[in-house]
């Protein structure tokens, strides 16, 4: 109680009040620098530099040819197995699925969380992948070739942002450990085959990766998923799932 009214003192001068407001949002400040700013500040790099020159960066090609030189039937459909289960129509379903379940109930903040984290990855991968116009690989016959163009890669933003999703709706639960484990040796299977198969270049991967990071954990940050409290034993709501924030009220009420 004493430590509380301390902290709720008024600060005596600026420096005492940084201090107090950095030890209560490190976190975020934290997570805002890691999990966006750096994320999209490699993703503007990859992008000016393949705007630049369609060729892309000195290790492109060898990484590709280093995985190609791996190639043997047993891998050839594992890959397009991998392919397959990374589309982003499986996503999709996988995430309708959720999103219903999620509807029903009537955990609104996390839908919203997941409707908005999905529906922005898309409209940012084509609106990219259109601006960018850069081409697949060419360095040998693919045996599931792709006709659309490759920066950012598609197949790793889907992959990062279904993780991402189950990971942040998972956070106050005993389960999100076995989610982010399994979750990123999926990611790093999805990232393996896409080169394996010649479709995409090492930097439409990363890409891919860091822009999807970025936009996921930015709109966490806004949504605040994590927010809402696992259920209780008598399977009572969390009431932040159905009721606005203070500061979403007040931002309402001064428009």
């Amino acid at each position: 109680m004493e430590k509380e009214k301390q902290i709720n003192k008024e600060s005596q001068s600026p420096l005492d009040f940084l201090k107090k407001l950095l030890v209560a949002r490190w976190r975020s400040l934290l997570l805002l620098l890691i999990g966006v700013y750096l994320p999209l500040q490699i993703f503007e790099i990859l992008t000016v530099r393949v705007w630049e020159n369609q060729a892309g960066f000195p290790w492109d090609v060898p990484i590709l040819l280093a995985v190609h030189s791996t190639t043997n039937p047993q891998l050839d459909v594992l890959a397009v197995t991998l392919a397959t289960i990374g589309l982003p129509w499986t996503a999709m379903l996988i995430l309708g699925a959720i999103a219903l379940m999620l509807l029903l109930q009537k955990r609104w903040r996390s839908l919203a969380y997941l409707l908005t984290a999905s529906a922005g990855s898309v409209i940012i991968n084509r609106t990219a992948k259109q601006l960018m116009h850069r081409v697949r690989p060419q360095l040998w016959q693919s045996i599931a070739p792709e006709s659309s163009f490759a920066f950012p890669s598609a197949h790793a933003m889907t992959s990062v942002t279904l993780v991402a999703i189950l990971v942040f709706l998972t956070w106050a639960t005993s389960w999100r450990w076995l989610v982010l484990i399994f979750g990123s040796l999926y990611i790093i299977a999805i990232a393996w085959c896409r080169l394996y198969l010649g479709v995409h270049f090492p930097s439409d991967i990363l890409a891919g990766w860091t822009v999807a990071l970025g936009w996921t954990i930015g709109v966490s940050l806004i949504i605040k998923p994590y927010r809402t409290i696992a259920k209780s034993g008598d399977g009572e709501r969390p009431k932040d799932e159905t009721t606005l924030l203070p500061e979403e009220i007040k931002s309402i009420n001064e428009e």
